[in-house]
């Protein structure tokens, strides 16, 4: 899990809703916050899935969700901007009580500061365990704990689930392709969660533990020769035209593999894995693929 960088508790007032102090555990440091949000601003995709999931509806959102299933929470919602460009003269016009931030739109919290209180979210490598602790925080902090705890359960079991389907399923290799280029993914890089998740080690310890990837060829997959191939595209997840991930893949030195072979090779739902993981929603897909394809085997 991404380490704290402030060890002191900051204290936000927010709105006028009657609430226990909650810890909010941020991607900063502990955050303290002593009165319910009444209008929540969400730039941060995985904050909105969870959010959604507990029957949180922001007032604000940016301009591209990636994924189809927000569009309901976001229906009424006022355009913030860009997860990357927050328009802060919108965003002042709302007066939020808080806004959520995380992930690409981390880096605009100053800013965004200058006219709201702001938190960042953003999800850690261990995206398991912070998936889990981001449901239990915003269930307290919005008065959603009963449904959190559902939402808990049911990650829980899906998660056993998946570790169960995963066992004598030999090792991964996690790649993500670009158009034509190719990255893969270690136990401790972004994706690495997919080896905790399945209890699958990785198929070669030859990957540099890179935040974007470790740009490999197909002779490294070759050499990797994994049992299982789970495959991330990048240009489909942002809605890129160009080369497709199984167009990329569609390579004798790739077909040679034990993976491949077996009919092993798992196209996860690339807006999931690469916008929104770590959202509630795009956890259990992602989870529900893999318990899918390791169940077929």
């Amino acid at each position: 899990m991404r380490a704290f960088a402030l060890s002191v508790v900051l204290a936000i007032s927010l709105g006028s809703a009657a609430l226990a102090e909650v810890a909010v555990p941020t991607a900063l440091g502990p955050v303290t916050i002593s009165a319910m949000p009444e209008k929540v601003v969400v730039y941060d995709l995985p904050a909105l899935d969870t959010l959604a999931a507990l029957g949180v509806t922001p007032v604000g959102v940016p301009d591209k969700l990636y994924v189809n299933y927000l569009d309901d929470a976001a229906a009424n919602a006022t355009v913030v901007g860009t997860l990357f460009e927050p328009n802060l003269e919108t965003l002042a016009g709302l007066a939020p009580d808080l806004v959520v931030l995380g992930g690409r739109s981390a880096a605009q919290k100053s800013a965004v500061e200058q006219v709201a209180p702001a938190i960042d979210m953003t999800i850690g490598e261990a995206l398991l365990p912070d998936a889990r602790a981001r449901i239990e925080t915003y269930g307290a902090l919005f008065e959603k704990s009963d449904k959190a705890a559902q939402l808990l359960a049911a990650l829980d079991e899906r998660i056993a689930a998946v570790k169960a389907a995963g066992q004598g399923q030999g090792n991964a290799l996690i790649v993500m392709t670009n158009g034509p280029k190719l990255a893969a993914y270690g136990a401790n890089s972004r994706f690495g969660w997919l080896h905790e998740a399945t209890g699958m080690a990785p198929a070669t310890a030859r990957i540099n533990e890179a935040n974007h990837g470790d740009a490999v060829s197909y002779e490294f997959i070759a050499e990797a020769d994994p049992d299982w191939l789970f495959v991330i595209d990048r240009g489909a997840a942002v809605g890129e035209a160009g080369q497709s991930a199984k167009a990329t893949l569609d390579n004798p030195l790739v077909q040679g593999t034990k993976a491949w072979k077996a009919g092993h090779v798992v196209y996860l739902d690339s807006a999931d894995a690469y916008i929104s993981a770590g959202g509630y929603t795009s956890t259990m897909n992602l989870l529900g693929q893999l318990q899918a394809a390791l169940t077929k085997g």
